[in-house]
């Protein structure tokens, strides 16, 4: 099990059991058992939430530069480690569109001292876990291992970050399987609507109108000279850092990776640099045909602003009254009072650039228009009329009461500390944070989603049967409605 235990305090009353209302015996004994007097109609009231005790960040150097965070839990003897390199998707061109990922799933399929199966053994063989990913900003490199065999494991994360041999072999299995993949994606409705979404917002050459993985085009053209190429210009340990969360401390860790990290050299990188997205056009209907399809996929948004915004707290609270949880507008609307769908939403992909923001679901084909007037219903509901003051309590308390739930094993604080340094968010980032979400007004709600929100200016992308929903969809009037190729 990974992480840090939950403790629940638990306190335990002896009663006497016998009749309501009238006495009873047990053990010799006479007790007399109160009526229940609760009113269970009325949920109990939530007292304030406890205040949030973290243990502290101590940031350290290794002479090569790379940066070392450590937090230290000793409730388990476990460690979680996350190496960050400051390159992922977005570094890609759209040519070469999922670049980053292959490069980071073919960092352990081979290394100078060991095969893909010799290296996978190893890591077993410890007990540990290793894992590599990219997103849009960074590529990660992830281990888990308990406190004794960390030495060993401490190697082999190193091995991969450091010698990774890029096997022709191996990365043309990976690209099979990655093209394979992405083929399947062509019949999946939900793939569509998000692959159609991001090309209409912000364009086949901006780095965000493609997929973290890829297009099927661009993957057959990446080889291993590519990888080798972004390996080598990204993967420098003055543009990267490590994570360690658990049952270790500097005195013990630090002259570890000194050791396996000796051979990783500086060099100068390249900054990345993310364009904005081209201006949104008026709105539009980008219909994509499924013929036969009983459900439309529905997807509706615009380029948001980036993870350092200062707006980032009211959004996050805006977001949840709209879309953001369970008891959420869209879904209430869409879901529980006229059943159009299992489940409706909306979020913001907060990126290092714009990143987008989506309100979407599945509908049945024939309320498909009818779907998209709610969704507009409510864009429009949340910038012009403020939010009473139950629901932002509501939405305020879903946010900040679910941050501890998010810190629960050793994994999850080290992606938070390493989200923190990612983005500059400060080493008191989750110490300050229920207090800000605490924070937002309902003037600030409304003015942010003035501000990030504009119906006259929304991408709509529909995945259905355009036979069936077509007209229906003209005769709405909330933008031209504009048939759309499966890419």
């Amino acid at each position: 099990m990974r992480g840090r235990a939950g403790r629940w305090g638990i306190a335990l009353a002896a009663v006497s059991l016998g009749c309501a209302g009238a006495p009873g015996t047990r053990g010799g004994m006479t007790a007399t058992v109160e009526p229940n007097r609760t009113d269970r109609t009325v949920p109990p009231s939530l007292g304030a939430p406890p205040t949030l005790e973290l243990p502290p960040i101590h940031r350290h150097r290794l002479s090569n530069g790379l940066a070392v965070l450590i937090v230290e839990q000793r409730d388990l003897p476990v460690v979680d480690l996350q190496l960050v390199v400051r390159a992922g998707a977005a570094a890609d061109s759209s040519a070469q569109a999922g670049r980053a990922s292959l490069t980071a799933e073919l960092l352990d399929e081979g290394t100078a001292n060991h095969d893909a199966l010799g290296l996978a053994e190893a890591i077993d063989y410890l007990g540990a876990e290793l894992e590599t990913a990219a997103s849009w900003d960074a590529s990660f490199v992830s281990l888990h291992v308990l406190t004794p065999r960390l030495a060993p494991a401490l190697q082999l994360l190193a091995e991969v970050v450091l010698t990774p041999t890029f096997p022709e072999a191996e990365v043309e299995r990976v690209r099979d399987e990655r093209l394979a993949y992405l083929l399947q994606q062509q019949d999946e409705p939900r793939a569509l609507a998000s692959r159609a979404f991001a090309g209409v917002v912000y364009g086949a050459e901006h780095p965000y109108g493609a997929p973290v993985l890829g297009t099927r085009e661009s993957v057959a053209r990446l080889d291993r000279d590519a990888l080798v190429e972004f390996y080598r210009t990204y993967y420098r340990p003055n543009n990267a850092f490590l994570v360690a969360v658990g049952d270790v401390d500097a005195a013990t860790l630090l002259p570890l990776l000194e050791q396996a990290f000796a051979g990783w050299t500086p060099a100068e990188v390249p900054a990345i640099r993310v364009p904005p997205p081209p201006p949104a056009g008026a709105t539009a209907i980008h219909l994509v045909d499924r013929p036969g399809s009983a459900q439309s996929e529905i997807r509706v948004g615009l380029a948001g602003p980036p993870r350092a915004t200062p707006d980032y707290f009211p959004l996050v609270v805006m977001n949840t009254v709209l879309g953001g949880s369970f008891t959420s507008r869209l879904n209430m609307a869409l879901r529980e009072e006229r059943g159009y769908t299992y489940g409706a939403g909306s979020g913001f992909d907060f990126r290092q650039g714009a990143g987008p923001f989506v309100a979407s679901s599945a509908v049945f084909t024939g309320v498909t228009d009818s779907a998209l007037v709610v969704f507009f219903d409510e864009i429009r509901r949340i910038r012009d009329e403020p939010v009473p003051a139950e629901e932002l309590d509501r939405a305020k308390n879903y946010v900040a009461l679910g941050l501890p739930r998010g810190l629960e094993t050793t994994a999850e604080v080290a992606a938070r500390v390493a989200e923190i340094e990612l983005y500059g968010l400060g080493d008191d980032y989750l110490t300050r944070y229920m207090d800000r979400v605490r924070g937002v007004t309902a003037e600030d709600v409304q003015r942010v989603a003035r501000r990030y929100l504009d119906p006259d200016h929304l991408a709509v992308i529909v995945v259905g049967d355009r036979g069936e929903i077509e007209e229906a969809l003209g005769r709405l009037g909330i933008g031209a409605v504009r048939p759309r190729a499966v890419e």
